[in-house]
């Protein structure tokens, strides 16, 4: 009798779950175009299973990530078996919460226990950790499906993408144009409908700014927010983990599960984690918000005018805007890289990486070359003056000159080819220009979102940026980036990516530029 119950309940919760994939007729590519709220809505309503969600992504992947090289592992064997896990607790009406059943992408230089971590280099090819990082382990326990790790530039040293022991990100809305970095392969693989989420890293700008160039939305929380343990560091005192999505309410179902303590990594912060959920109802006609004009000399002039149009729409749902001070950072407006940064960089990949770039200062890899640049004395100096930044940029901005959000351009320029990233003259444009407008939020350590604005006339993406008070203003961040997103059309253009479509080769002298970089 109790055998022939189980027998019984095995046969009905096998056909439960083949009635509900069958009651979903949406094409695959359908599936994976959905945003990860609507995924997560469908999950709970068994209207769609984890099972066609992943194979839904995994057919995506398969289709174009050759095309656009996101990927440095995909997890189909692993993420097919969670899939098959996770579907049997939906059938029985068991559910971890938002995030249960959504395949997610993870950067590679954040650890999954048994998956290779590379960090974008050769150093690392080989180096498989046994343990998961703790945000991977959240995302984990929360559900989420790991369908694979994504590439990146080198180290998480660049703002391209464009160097990568495993070949150069390639932005979805042209081929021939770099995905921005560091985490190039995170927002190109969110842009294609790879994932409908994914986590980055981000020291200098490194979520923001391919969010930005490849048309998605990246959120960089307050710095201690997120656990940044079991992520190959670049520089401890700089480095926040966040995520990017397709929509700025999937922003907000991701955080709860990322957000909290970690009493294991010495830069976490104990303080509650806020309702991130309340930032798609709450209304913003109250805020004032800042605009720091020091951050808009030498635009582009498709990134100007989209962005003075994305004010110009804000100024309706609030209060209105006005120009602001933002405590200084050498380097901020167009300038050399600023003091702080400069000499927190230096030490912190002396701190962070064995000079065979390997792992060192007991848990990950850092600088491209282990140079040791800084030392001992410059990042204690150095630390001393971020933390104070850090103390007095919410007084300083957001009290004083009493503004609940700033506005600025995410990035200064649009893409530019990958061709002219590897192959420009050492007297021309530098290399990685765009962090000033990103890399002095990672400097005050405040919460920042990069939200779709507009197109250039070529058609490549364009992304504003909201920044709100240490801690309390993330979930006033959020809000005005929902408020814009909702009031806008931006988000909802469509990726016309092909299969059929062509990737641009690159010149000899370009590989030969790659080159010197396949060897770290």
């Amino acid at each position: 009798m109790h055998n022939s119950t189980r027998r019984e309940f095995m046969s009905a919760a096998a056909g439960m779950a083949l009635a509900a994939r069958s009651a979903f007729s949406q094409g695959s590519s359908d599936l994976a175009m959905l945003s990860l709220t609507e995924a997560s809505q469908r999950i709970r309503a068994k209207k769609v299973s984890p099972v066609e969600l992943t194979e839904a992504c995994l057919a995506r992947i398969k289709a174009f990530s050759p095309k656009t090289n996101a990927f440095i592992s995909v997890m189909r064997e692993q993420a097919l078996k969670q899939a098959r896990e996770l579907e049997k607790e939906q059938m029985a009406g068991r559910f971890r919460g938002p995030l249960h059943g959504i395949p997610i992408a993870l950067k590679d230089n954040i650890d999954a226990a048994g998956v290779r971590t590379t960090a974008g280099s050769k150093t690392l090819e080989g180096n498989v950790p046994t343990e998961d990082a703790e945000v991977t382990a959240r995302l984990r326990a929360a559900g989420a499906i790991f369908i694979g790790k994504t590439n990146m530039h080198i180290f998480a040293g660049g703002a391209t993408s464009a160097v990568s022991y495993f070949g150069p990100v390639r932005n979805p809305w042209g081929l021939g144009m770099i995905a921005g970095g560091s985490s190039g392969g995170s927002a190109a693989a969110v842009a294609d409908y790879d994932a409908f989420g994914a986590l980055g890293t981000d020291t200098g700008g490194s979520v923001r700014t391919p969010a930005a160039m490849c048309g998605v939305v990246g959120f960089k929380p307050t710095y201690g927010r997120v656990s940044i343990r079991g992520i190959v560091p670049l520089t401890w005192s700089l480095d926040h983990c966040g995520p990017l999505a397709r929509r700025v309410e999937d922003i907000a179902l991701m955080m709860p599960i990322l957000a909290g303590y970690d009493k294991l990594d010495l830069q976490s912060v104990e303080l509650a984690v806020p309702d991130y959920a309340k930032a798609i109802t709450m209304s913003v006609s109250g805020f004032q918000l800042g605009v720091p004009r020091q951050f808009y000399d030498t635009l582009g002039d498709d990134v100007a005018q989209a962005v003075e149009d994305a004010i110009a729409v804000l100024n309706k749902l609030t209060r209105g805007s006005r120009e602001i001070e933002m405590p200084s950072v050498l380097g901020v407006g167009g300038g050399s890289e600023g003091t702080v940064f400069r000499e927190m960089m230096g030490a912190g990949e002396l701190a962070g990486v064995a000079p065979n770039g390997g792992r060192g200062g007991g848990g990950g890899g850092g600088a491209a070359d282990g140079s040791g640049r800084g030392g001992a004395v410059d990042y204690i100096r150095q630390w001393r003056s971020l933390r104070t930044l850090r103390r007095v940029v919410n007084d300083e901005v957001f009290d004083k000159q009493k503004v609940e959000c700033v506005l600025t351009p995410t990035i200064r320029h649009v893409s530019w080819s990958i061709e002219e990233e590897l192959t420009r003259a050492a007297d021309a444009r530098p290399r990685n220009p765009e962090p000033g407008n990103t890399r002095a939020f990672d400097d005050y350590g405040l919460p920042t979102i990069t939200v779709p604005c507009g197109f250039s006339k070529d058609g490549l993406p364009i992304g504003l940026q909201i920044s709100g008070a240490n801690w309390t203003g993330e979930v006033n961040a959020i809000a005005l980036a929902y408020a814009y997103q909702q009031a806008t059309e931006w988000h909802k253009k469509p990726l016309t990516l092909t299969t059929d479509a062509k990737v641009p080769p690159l010149s000899r002298r370009a590989q030969e530029q790659t080159g010197i970089y396949l060897t770290r």
